[in-house]
């Protein structure tokens, strides 16, 4: 299935919809097959120990996965996390900004799922890897 939305579109869809943290997301490249998004941390998500929160792992992994799914279906805001698991594997540097890359692995009519694996840019080795699944509205064209 080819892609619906671009780099462009997904970057205004950020900026439009996700402003509490479009001063950290970014989106890194869109593919047919994955989309990556950037997350730049700063003093807010460092956690006791010198490395970056859980929650804002998890927040990259999530909205990669969003965008994978706009990315092929268009910009439908009430998509939504119904399931998600994360495998936390390596502690990650507190002053180096993530790579999520999200794949789908079905994209269905109303349920998708993927898998994100979240990295340091310049680095093939997995800090974290989540799986989520996320309901799809039935009408949404």
């Amino acid at each position: 299935m080819a892609n619906v939305m671009d780099k462009p579109a997904l970057e205004a869809f950020l900026a439009r919809e996700f402003t509490e943290v479009g001063d950290v997301l970014s989106v890194e490249t869109v593919t047919n097959d994955a989309v990556t998004l950037r997350l730049t941390p700063d003093a807010r998500h460092i956690r006791p120990g010198g490395t970056l929160s859980g929650p804002t792992m998890f927040l990259l992994a999530d909205v990669a996965l969003y965008f994978a799914i706009l990315a092929k279906i268009g910009p439908v805001a009430l998509a939504v996390t119904t399931n998600a698991h994360i495998d936390f594997m390596r502690k990650p540097a507190a002053d180096l900004p993530l790579l999520g890359e999200a794949r789908l692995l079905k994209l269905g009519k109303t349920l998708a799922v993927g898998q994100v694996a979240i990295r340091n840019p310049g680095s093939d080795t997995v800090l974290a890897q989540a799986s989520l699944t996320y309901a799809i509205p039935p009408n949404r064209a």
